[in-house]
């Protein structure tokens, strides 16, 4: 074969591995843009329900329903504060949410259910709720009567049926009023001890934390995931906001 085929050839090899390399990069990119379309039609799946869900206004202090529902999903499983689950559990899933939040509801109510079912009530997982204040004034108060319930081994109960009878947000709806009925509907056993807990300068000051924790992760938005666990890079992992509980589960998996 003369200098000049065998340089042919060489050339005519490189330019077919050239266009092999670019069909494989196609082919990622492809890829990735599914998996981005997905998640995203998880998230717009997600805002519908939120938009059906704010049918009905809630916020009535007179009449806040869902008590036993929320009792029953909760029953058996651990919870101490605001984290719910076995706390010998390897894994912790951590949201960043305000309970005056139209999307953390939407989240509350058809995305973490499952999670809760299948990682935390097994003890692979605890999930931790921490509160970020991005609404107004109000939402420092939920969050502190929250915390206040938590103090009393009743904090999930009341997350959950705050959402399940949230108001439209900034209306004021969050009252003294609304508020002690939804403590009372959780189960939260001494309402005195309560209702001096969440107008402490303490417990205050711990939503403050919580929400300049939420800052200092880079947090722009509620909710907002992260999950802690030995397989987690550096052992801690921000999420994001995941469109879907298989999401939240298998970034749960890949930290334990």
């Amino acid at each position: 074969m003369s200098g000049r085929s065998a340089r042919e050839e060489r050339r005519q090899e490189r330019l077919q591995a050239e266009s092999e390399e670019g069909t494989r990069e196609d082919r990622r990119r492809r890829l990735l843009q599914l998996a981005s379309a997905a998640a995203f039609l998880a998230i717009v799946a997600v805002a519908v329900l939120i938009v059906v869900s704010q049918g009905s206004e809630g916020g009535d202090a007179s009449s806040v329903d869902g008590a036993a529902e929320v009792r029953g999903e909760l029953q058996g499983i651990p919870q101490k504060g605001l984290v719910l689950g076995d706390p010998a559990a390897p894994v912790s899933l951590i949201e960043f949410g305000d309970l005056q939040c139209p999307v953390c509801k939407g989240y509350a109510e058809e995305v973490l259910p499952p999670v809760i079912e299948s990682k935390v009530r097994s003890g692979e997982a605890t999930l931790d709720f921490r509160n970020f204040t991005i609404i107004d004034e109000q939402s420092v108060d939920a969050a502190a009567a929250a915390i206040a319930a938590g103090e009393q081994n009743r904090g999930w109960n009341f997350v959950e049926l705050f959402y399940r009878n949230q108001g439209i947000e900034a209306t004021g709806y969050v009252t003294d009023e609304f508020l002690t009925a939804v403590a009372e509907g959780a189960g939260v056993p001494d309402i005195e001890r309560w209702n001096a807990a969440r107008q402490s300068a303490r417990v205050i000051g711990q939503v403050e934390a919580e929400t300049r924790e939420a800052e200092s992760l880079g947090l722009t938005g509620t909710p907002s995931f992260l999950v802690e666990g030995p397989g987690a890079d550096g052992g801690q992992e921000v999420l994001g906001t995941p469109g879907s509980s298989g999401a939240l589960e298998e970034a749960i998996d890949e930290a334990g």
